[in-house]
């Protein structure tokens, strides 16, 4: 009777002890970035990477001082935008960063930041004679964008011609072959990948709509984890990392 009872007994710590490991494991993040320098970006060049230790940038280096300062689990990868947004929105405990807020996607994530801030840039090729003095002056020109970006999106919903690629890595080089007129991009971002295609020259004609990017995760996210990365910022904060960070790629 005894050892049965010591038999139960152990049966019930291991099944406790399992429960707890898959537990655990249902809460590792999958968070997904893009090639977006100098927010996110491979290390090494290339297009896509399966380790946070081959990812760099402001956004990426924030991110993971935030999850140093928890004790989550998680894995970090780049892909192109459109999988990784898709992922994000699908998928709990999935996110992606960095990711513009808007009141169009406010009610999609669960928000994280603000991580850091970007400044819409409409580019033009090297020798184009343009004055714009406001969005409105590009009507009837058609811009390199790509797909669920959130200046794409921007400019399609007011009526703007945007031909929209899987990532923005080639826009540059064709708006440089007169294939299109007008290049959106960050401010900062806008010139890494000019060089990343050899591409010189291009002209920031015009900016707008300075804007927030965050850690935007899936909505089946629990609540203790979305604490959990939010006290994580507040600490990068106090403790003088997230300006470290920033000063580091001179914003």
């Amino acid at each position: 009777m005894f050892k049965r009872i010591r038999c139960v007994a152990l049966v019930i710590a291991v099944i406790g002890s399992m429960a707890s490991e898959l537990a655990y494991a249902s809460d590792k993040l999958y968070l997904y970035t893009e090639n977006f320098p100098p927010y996110n970006m491979s290390s090494s060049g290339r297009a896509f990477e399966h380790n946070a230790t081959e990812i760099d940038g402001i956004c990426t280096e924030m991110v993971k001082a935030i999850l140093k300062n928890t004790d989550l689990d998680y894995v970090i990868k780049l892909r192109n935008w459109d999988y990784g947004y898709n992922r994000a929105l699908d998928k709990s405990n999935h996110g992606i960063f960095c990711t513009t807020f808007t009141e169009e996607r406010e009610n999609r994530f669960k928000w994280v930041g603000p991580l850091t801030k970007n400044l819409w840039t409409i580019f033009a090729a090297s020798g184009a004679n343009l004055k714009i003095d406001k969005l409105e002056d590009t009507k009837g020109m058609l811009y390199a964008g790509y797909r669920n970006d959130v200046m794409t999106t921007y400019l399609l919903d007011r009526g703007y011609e945007v031909s929209a690629m899987e990532s923005d890595d080639i826009n540059p080089k064709r708006l440089e072959l007169g294939q299109v007129d007008l290049w959106i991009a960050d401010r900062l971002a806008g010139p890494y990948f000019a060089s990343q295609q050899d591409v010189e020259g291009l002209q920031p004609v015009f900016s707008f709509n300075e804007t927030e990017l965050y850690l935007a995760m899936n909505l089946g996210t629990s609540e203790e984890i979305m604490r959990k990365l939010q006290e994580g910022l507040n600490k990068i904060r106090s403790s003088g990392m997230y300006e470290a960070i920033e000063t580091k790629y001179g914003l």
